[in-house]
């Protein structure tokens, strides 16, 4: 993407205020061609005057009076069109700016979890707040002076040829050079710009992660390592900035030296022309003039260059990220079937990240509407790859998974994850209050609604003591509660969707023995009449599900219920046994009521 594209999809972003865009670029092409009267209207007043000086008489004032009413106005209509243009430019590119940041936002949280979890989130805020903040400036810069600068240029050296084509030549001689010159700083400096551009991301993304994990770094004393850490990145960003900005800083230096040199020209050829008759005093001030705006109206487009070039490597980052087509998103044909039973189907249903290792192969069983279905095994045998393929983190690359008969990518994505609810086991909360955060799962919640559901996640004491109640904020990733509180919060949240399809993904490993035996027997009443699925790390909550599938590399290797598969004597009874350290039969495992924790389970 070339500056001119770049710049060219800029302007496209302006969207439904395009037409105001149109009156505002016409504004400033009268903006434009109203300046170039005063230059000719001064050199016309100059000549009069010479002339009637030559003649040893007065001016005539008539002639006079019309020259300096029409300066006059054309003066004051710059001068009312410049404030009505910079008023609605500022405007424009304000709302603009806004619009566009929305859009980048809710874009964003539409991306998979497959795309952030490979992109840092303090990157794509910086590119969010770095790249709206050039789209505003380019907007206001097009329409303030970039446009009226370019037609200024484009008409004023044509025009020149009209009054006297030999200093008109001089013009455009000098032009060509100084853009020349631009060019050439230009391209010595890209890919200098590009990696600067890169150490801020680099500079954002180690900032962020440090303070998201500020306790990580208090505890290990790594406040000191992680402080060298950003000295190095600004090192780098300083070490590919500086030859960038000395690169600019000729561009100045030649910038300020073209006015004096272009003045120079012009008296010196413009003295000799007037000497041989080929030109007029009021020419040779008109010229001046001339002279004085191009180099002024150069000097804007140097700035607009240096600007875009600047923001380039920025809005480069944004329209990529705008760009990115999400790999799981809504087909043509979706529908919106309302609430579902919760009949689901994995039928032969395979899925690589890599497109190497399978993370599942072969997925076939059903759950039937109302059913607790466990998955066990070893960490990274496809458990939870399964589950989110079920509300759609990814889709499989075979095989197809279906609710209530209907393949889930036919059902419109928001439909389908109002229809399953989820409790990861890392707990997931927003720097809101209590009450926020529990209405993530039903907007419209009353407060009973949300005092039945703390209460069933045993929630509501700790909740009650807090002097803010449900008002008080649960901090960033809820750290202003304990890991158990914040646990419970995530299951009343469950609680509060009320989905026919529930995925528990190690619920409870937060909580203390006590408080586990609450939440279970809430668990244990909100999963009837509903389709569950437990990734299970405890063996009380396998034991009491309909189905228990055994996952190895991969792969289900068994299936059953609890004693179905302790009889067997294989995997799932091997699992058991490694999770007492203890060389019990397996059927004495099966009698155990009593069941303790389970490292074996994702």
């Amino acid at each position: 993407m070339n500056l001119l594209r770049l710049y060219i999809r800029t302007l496209k972003l302006l969207g439904s205020e395009a037409r105001l865009g149109w009156i505002l670029a016409f504004a400033n092409v009268l903006l434009a061609a109203a300046q170039f009267a005063e230059p000719v209207l001064f050199g016309r007043i100059i000549d009069a005057m010479v002339g009637a000086q030559a003649k040893n008489a007065a001016p005539e004032w008539t002639d006079l009076g019309v020259l300096l009413t029409a300066w006059a106005g054309f003066g004051l209509f710059t001068i009312l069109a410049g404030a009505l243009i910079a008023l609605h430019a500022d405007r424009l590119s304000h709302r603009r700016r806004h619009a566009v940041l929305t859009n980048y936002f809710e874009h964003v949280l539409q991306l998979p979890l497959s795309y952030h979890g490979g992109t840092h989130t303090g990157r794509l805020t910086k590119i969010m707040i770095t790249g709206t903040d050039s789209l505003w400036w380019l907007w206001l810069g097009f329409f303030r002076e970039h446009l009226a600068a370019l037609v200024s240029l484009i008409v004023l050296l044509p025009l020149s040829l009209f009054l006297n084509w030999r200093l008109a030549i001089l013009l455009i001689i000098l032009c060509v050079v100084f853009t020349a010159l631009t060019a050439l700083v230009i391209r010595k400096a890209e890919a200098g710009q590009t990696a600067v551009e890169r150490h801020y991301s680099d500079l954002a993304e180690r900032t962020s992660d440090a303070l998201g994990n500020v306790a990580l770094v208090q505890s290990y004393s790594r406040i000191e390592d992680e402080v060298v850490g950003v000295r190095n990145v600004v090192a780098k960003l300083l070490g590919a900035q500086m030859p960038v900005l000395s690169w600019w800083a000729l561009t100045a230096v030649l910038t300020r030296s073209s006015t004096t040199l272009t003045m120079l020209a012009i008296f010196i050829v413009g003295i000799g022309l007037y000497m041989r008759g080929l030109t007029t005093i009021g020419e040779i001030v008109t010229f001046t003039s001339f002279a004085g705006l191009l180099v002024h109206r150069l000097e804007q487009a140097v700035g607009f260059a240096n600007r875009i070039f600047m923001d380039a490597p920025r809005l480069k980052e944004f329209f990529d990220v705008i760009d990115t087509v999400p790999a799981v998103r809504d087909q043509a044909s979706a529908i919106d079937p309302g609430r579902v039973r919760g009949l689901v189907e994995f039928k032969d249903v395979s899925f690589s990240y890599d497109g190497k290792r399978p993370a599942v192969a072969d997925l076939n069983f059903t759950a039937l509407p109302g059913e607790t279905i466990a998955l066990v095994g070893p960490t990274g045998a496809g458990k939870s790859t399964a589950l989110a393929l079920l509300h759609r983190v990814f889709d499989p690359q075979s095989g197809s998974i279906k609710i209530d008969g209907m393949d889930i990518r036919a059902i419109k994505l928001e439909a389908l994850r109002r229809n399953i609810g989820v409790v990861f086991q890392e707990v997931l909360l927003l720097n809101r209050s209590i009450a926020e955060n529990l209405r993530v799962g039903k907007p419209d919640a009353t407060d009973e609604e949300i005092r039945e559901a703390t209460a069933r996640a045993q929630a509501f004491d700790f909740i009650e003591r807090n002097p803010q109640g449900l008002a008080a904020t649960v901090g960033e990733r809820g750290r202003m509660l304990s890991g158990g509180e914040r646990q419970r919060v995530s299951i009343a949240r469950a609680l509060l969707k009320n989905p026919p399809v529930l995925i528990l993904d190690e619920a409870t490993s937060a909580l203390d023995a006590t408080t586990e035996v609450k939440v279970q027997a809430a668990l244990d009443e909100v999963m009837k009449d509903r389709t569950t699925f437990v990734i299970a790390h405890r063996l009380s909550t396998v034991r009491n599900a309909t189905r228990i599938l055994v996952f190895e590399n991969a792969r289900i290797v068994e299936s059953g219920s609890f004693d179905e598969l302790v009889q067997k004597n294989g995997a799932f009874a091997a699992l058991a046994r490694a999770q007492f350290l203890t060389g019990d039969r397996p059927k004495q495992i099966a009698a155990s009521d009593n069941v303790a924790a389970t490292d074996a389970a994702e």
